[in-house]
C-alpha cells in the first residue's frame, strides 16, 4: 500500500546505496575540495551525490518535495517532503577519515515516516519506517539497556564553523565527568544511527538541520529510544536541540542539562598547575 510508510523503503534504500557507492571512488582518490565559510569543507562528491539522489527521487515520486543539504529546494507544498544529506561527515571525508554517510528522511504532513542512513565504508544500511521498527542490513536493531548515565557512552558533535559561538564545550566537559565516556565522530546521522543500534547509549548536539537529523531520529524512535529537546519538550523537524537516548537514561540526561544550563553542581576540571607540579 502506497500510504504505508514501509512502502517507500525499498526504492529509497536502493537510492541511498547507489549514492553511497558513488561517493567511494571520490573518497579513494581524495579529490580536491574547496572551502566554504572558513573551514566548512565542501567536496565535489557532495554535489554529485545530491544530484543523483534528487534525480532518482523526482523520477520515483515527482509529487514529493525535496530539501537537500547542498542547496536543493524543490518544494511546492506537497504532503511529502524528503530531507537529504548526500554526504554527512564532509570534513571527515575531505581529510580521508572513513566516517561519513548518506542520509535520507521522509516527512508526511509534519510526521517522520521513513529514514535511511547508508555508511558506504562499512556497507551498513540503516532503515526505519514509522510503526515497523528499525533495521541494520535487514536485521532488527534496538537501543541499549544501559540504565544509568555513569555507565553510558554517548556521542556529540561540534560545528566546523563558528565553534567559538557554540556552548557545547561546557556540556562536553560536564557530561564527560559524569558518564563512562564521550565520542565525537563527526557525523550526526551516524551518531543517531549508533544510538538506534545500541552502540551509544545517548547523543546530543546543538544547531543541527533537518537533513542532519530526520533519518536518525526516526531510527532511534523505532529502535525503542527517545528523542527530545534538551528540556524534554518534543523534538520537531526544525528543532535546533537534539537529545537522543535509549530512553532509560533520558530523564537523567534532561536533569543533567538542566543543571548545566543553571550553572549548578558543576564539576571542575583537574588543575593543570597541580598536574605540572607533580611531574
Amino acid at each position: 500500500m502506497a500510504d504505508q510508510p514501509s512502502a517507500y523503503l525499498p526504492q529509497a534504500l536502493a537510492i541511498a546505496v547507489e549514492a553511497g557507492k558513488l561517493l567511494m571512488p571520490y573518497f579513494e582518490r581524495r579529490v580536491g575540495f574547496e572551502y566554504k565559510g572558513g573551514v566548512d569543507l565542501v567536496t565535489e562528491a557532495d554535489t554529485a551525490s545530491e544530484q543523483l539522489i534528487v534525480s532518482r527521487l523526482r523520477a520515483a515520486w515527482p509529487e514529493h518535495d525535496i530539501v537537500g543539504e547542498e542547496g536543493t529546494r524543490d518544494t511546492h507544498g506537497g504532503s511529502f517532503r524528503w530531507y537529504i544529506d548526500p554526504l554527512d561527515g564532509t570534513t571527515n571525508f575531505a581529510h580521508g577519515y572513513p566516517v561519513f554517510c548518506v542520509s535520507m528522511g521522509l516527512e508526511r504532513e509534519g510526521e517522520l515516516i521513513a529514514g535511511i542512513i547508508y555508511d558506504p565504508t562499512r556497507d551498513e544500511l540503516f532503515a526505519a519506517a514509522r510503526g515497523s521498527g528499525a533495521t541494520l542490513n535487514g536485521r532488527p536493531i534496538h537501543v541499549s539497556t544501559t540504565a544509568t548515565l555513569s555507565e553510558s557512552i554517548l556521542g556529540t558533535g561540534f560545528p566546523s564553523f563558528k565553534r567559538h559561538k557554540n556552548p557545547n564545550i561546557h556540556f562536553y566537559h560536564q557530561i564527560t565527568l559524569t558518564s563512562h565516556g564521550i565520542r565525537r565522530a563527526g557525523s550526526a546521522a551516524l551518531d543517531l544511527a549508533n544510538v538506534a543500534a545500541g552502540r551509544y547509549d545517548g547523543y546530543w548536539e546543538f544547531n543541527l538541520n533537518p537533513w542532519d537529523t530526520t533519518a536518525g531520529v526516526l531510527l532511534v524512535q523505532e529502535a525503542g529510544g527517545t528523542v527530545t529537546r534538551f528540556d524534554g519538550s518534543p523534538f520537531k523537524v526544525d528543532s535546533k536541540e537534539t537529545l537522543a537516548s535509549n530512553t532509560r537514561i533520558h530523564e537523567e540526561l534532561i536533569h543533567c542539562f538542566r543543571e548545566i544550563f543553571a550553572g549548578r553542581n558543576l564539576k571542575e576540571l583537574p588543575s593543570l598547575i597541580a598536574y605540572r607540579d607533580k611531574q
